[in-house]
């Protein structure tokens, strides 16, 4: 049985499964310090591994910065974060009384992966996902592995060009203030309307805004990543005709630069929403889950 954890900026999802299709139990209980989470993230593995039998695997994708290069003394740690007391918090020792692999990456490149492998990634070799909730994050798959440098990308940091006459809204990021994050996250949105995007009226400015900065987002993924399909989820991303408004912010920032591939013509086939939903993440922790037995096992073997 394969065990998944996601965890985001205001809850954390837990499953088990069979296979990355067959979720066979889940929890969601709310972010909170790492002490309380991490107890109910055990308490759920431990009634489901009563139930079901032992968990052979976990896959953990979660909220960063993160430290998900395996093999460091230090995988699978929170770096620092602006989350009060998750600073230092490791997620290899919250669960190593499971005494089963554990595989640790990104919430985001977690849902890419399960986009990938069972969503609107399949068929395609990179694939870019973009969360837009809480925080937002973008993570790259190369044939279905995620790709990172020194660290996991942050490119919900990148700094979009920020006109104060349009939008005098300093930003919230607090480390960069009017970064992406600081300006189109789902919590900047709230404090410069008062609102979620989607319970404003669809001719409202936010939604012209947001479409403008995600584009920014869209075109550097494109421009410096060339990915066959890029996948934009997070609660923000549900709030109605926002996919379509970015693809035409997209395409003006693209100027017809690129004449053929998929970053080409409409972008209808380019920009879209995520298939699996709300689940993707899920499914792609489960996806890491097998992946980590299929690897434990290749070192046995040699």
């Amino acid at each position: 049985m394969l065990g998944a954890i996601e965890a985001g900026g205001t809850k954390i999802r837990c499953a088990v499964g069979n296979s990355p299709g067959q979720i066979l139990d889940s929890q969601c209980i709310p972010t909170r310090d790492p002490a309380s989470s991490f107890q109910q993230v055990r308490d759920f593995l431990d009634s489901a591994q009563a139930k079901y039998g032992r968990i052979s695997a976990l896959g953990v994708a979660t909220f960063g910065p993160a430290d998900v290069e395996p093999g460091s003394p230090s995988y699978g740690t929170i770096l620092r974060t602006p989350k009060p007391g998750w600073t230092g918090a490791n997620w290899l020792d919250a669960l190593q009384r499971f005494k089963c692999p554990v595989a640790v990456d990104t919430d985001v490149n977690g849902a890419a992966l399960g986009e990938w492998r069972h969503g609107a990634g399949r068929g395609h070799r990179t694939l870019a996902y973009v969360t837009v909730g809480t925080g937002i994050g973008a993570g790259i798959l190369r044939d279905g592995r995620s790709l990172f440098g020194t660290g996991h990308f942050e490119m919900g940091h990148i700094y979009p060009p920020h006109d104060y006459e349009i939008d005098p809204f300093p930003g919230r990021c607090p480390f960069h203030k009017d970064c992406l994050e600081g300006l189109a996250s789902g919590p900047s949105i709230e404090d410069r309307w008062g609102a979620h995007l989607s319970d404003l009226p669809s001719g409202h400015p936010a939604y012209a805004l947001q479409a403008d900065y995600l584009a920014h987002l869209a075109a550097t993924i494109t421009f410096t990543h060339m990915p066959d399909r890029i996948v934009l989820g997070g609660s923000v991303m549900k709030a109605p005709g926002l996919h379509e408004r970015v693809r035409v912010a997209t395409r003006a920032l693209l100027a017809e630069y690129i004449s053929n591939g998929p970053a080409s013509g409409d972008l209808t086939d380019y920009i879209v929403p995520p298939a699996l939903g709300d689940e993707a993440g899920l499914t792609g922790a489960l996806v890491m889950a097998e992946a980590r037995i299929s690897d434990t096992r290749s070192l046995k073997a040699h």
